[in-house]
């Protein structure tokens, strides 16, 4: 049952007591965090997915502050958030440019990234409105696709296991 899968993957209670999670309080000693059910588990990957394409930082938090808010695994959640990751936010976001771009209809505008103050308030300003918005509808599509095939894989593992405990037919 995916149930045990993931419990072996999971670390042990002792994370909640880490000092470093301790301003989230008394929030994250609630045990429907760290459930591992079909909704629980759904909702964390949606969470998760929909957190990795936001560009902004601390993503993490926002998905751990989300999980406590719309009950997810709390755990599974931070953990999705990783798709996005130095290796992978290059590519992403540039896909999620080009997605915003293609919905608004504009043109490429070419640009060359550096870290800095000014390209934040000048090479920033031509890109926001395709950036944000093709982040927002991957971040939807994501999130909508995540939980959805979680819980058919979660089913079709359940009915997997029925099956297999069903006597043959006489």
């Amino acid at each position: 049952m995916p149930r045990k899968w993931i419990k072996r993957l999971f670390p042990h209670v002792g994370v909640r007591k880490h000092p470093r999670l301790s301003m989230l309080g008394s929030w994250i000693d609630k045990e429907n965090l760290w459930h591992i059910n079909r909704r629980s588990v759904a909702t964390a990957f949606a969470i998760g997915s929909f957190c990795a394409f936001i560009p902004v930082p601390f993503q993490m938090l926002i998905a751990a502050l989300a999980a406590i808010a719309l009950r997810g695994n709390m755990a599974i959640s931070v953990l999705t958030v990783w798709i996005t990751n130095p290796l992978t936010m290059g590519p992403i976001f540039y896909m999620c440019y080009k997605i915003g771009q293609t919905v608004l209809g504009t043109s490429f505008v070419p640009f060359e990234y550096e870290i800095s103050l000014a390209w934040l308030t000048t090479g920033l300003a031509q890109v926001w409105q395709p950036l944000l918005l093709g982040c927002l509808l991957a971040a939807s599509t994501s999130a909508a696709v995540s939980y959805t095939l979680v819980r058919l894989l979660w089913r079709l593992q359940i009915i997997s296991q029925k099956q297999k405990r069903r006597p043959p037919p006489r």
